[in-house]
């Protein structure tokens, strides 16, 4: 974070900081205020399939569930860590793991196919409307992005759909595993972990059926998705100075630099999600300006998030 800052800061810091100061406050309020409904929308979706398998389960602990995933989500390398812990706190709750394990894969595929869908529909504006034509290497970013994110959906399907590439991948893995001498009994170990997988793809299946489910979850999602891209041009909104940049060409800007944030290495996609910002943004936008907005931006989106997810593991700890 203090690296991005500087870097963000040491040709602006005079201009961010005069901006800082004459920002319109009621438009700070409302980007935080769109960020919840946006966390309260996603939860929605995740609390309406665990309510599939466990009628019980309180809104509060769904809530407390998807913070801590935010947080491991954005301390971990391509926001690798959230799903599996996500997982483990569900078990603890409850459920079992077959069952957790499905809510999590069908409720992340739900949200790449949202993503996805956003992310095609900001290609067509933007081929349409010539918003980003400037940006050559970004708008190629873009589109490998888009190709990842929905090489990743079908994956995900894949996993949860074919029992037999399942049983397959888990074989292979244990087979190099007992080669390398890491485990001893594997064929013990295939059995055990063939029958979870089983349970698994019954609990997935069980849970297709019920199309409503996942119609309820995809309306929450894409509800999520505009509050979320609606937050930048709130923030542009809060500029003192008149800034030439429409919501189109803002929505357009900040689904992009979504797609291109989904493959950055780095913990919470910092570094290439600021960078995409202001190349993005500084279209449009005088340079202390957009330093401003990435900055105010990613605390509101992304460290927002992470202290209250850090919260949630504390009190749930506490708890138990």
């Amino acid at each position: 974070m203090l690296v991005i800052l500087y870097f963000t800061l040491k040709d602006n810091f005079i201009g961010v900081i005069s901006i800082i100061d004459s920002l319109d406050i009621k438009f700070i309020l409302l980007a935080l205020l769109f960020m919840g409904i946006y966390g309260i929308f996603r939860c929605l979706s995740l609390h309406t399939m665990i309510k599939h398998y466990d009628k019980n389960f309180s809104f509060i602990k769904t809530i407390r569930n998807a913070l801590i995933t935010v947080f491991f989500n954005g301390t971990t390398p391509f926001a690798t860590g959230g799903q599996p812990v996500q997982i483990y706190y569900l078990k603890k709750e409850g459920l079992k793991l077959e069952d957790s394990i499905a809510v999590v894969l069908q409720n992340f595929v739900v949200y790449q196919f949202v993503l996805i869908l956003f992310g095609a529909f900001a290609i067509i504006l933007n081929n349409v409307f010539n918003l980003f034509n400037n940006v050559t290497l970004l708008s190629q970013l873009t589109v490998l992005g888009f190709l990842i994110n929905f090489v990743v959906m079908i994956a995900l399907l894949l996993i949860s759909y074919t029992h037999k590439l399942d049983n397959f991948i888990v074989s292979k893995v244990i087979d190099i595993l007992h080669k390398l001498k890491i485990i001893k009994n594997e064929h013990r170990l295939k059995k055990r972990v063939q029958k979870k997988v089983y349970n698994l793809y019954n609990s997935a299946c069980e849970l297709k059926k019920h199309k409503t489910i996942y119609i309820k979850c995809f309306v929450y999602n894409f509800l999520a998705f505009i509050f979320l891209y609606t937050i930048p041009y709130i923030l542009i909104l809060s500029v003192p100075e008149e800034v030439n940049m429409s919501y189109i060409a803002s929505f357009v800007g900040i689904a992009y630099v979504m797609l291109i944030g989904s493959f950055v290495p780095i913990p919470g996609g910092s570094g290439g999600l600021e960078f995409a910002f202001v190349k993005f943004f500084g279209s449009y936008i005088i340079n202390y300006v957009t330093a401003t907005l990435v900055i105010i931006w990613r605390f509101i989106t992304y460290y927002f998030g992470m202290i209250f997810g850090f919260i949630a593991i504390g009190t749930h700890n506490i708890k138990k």
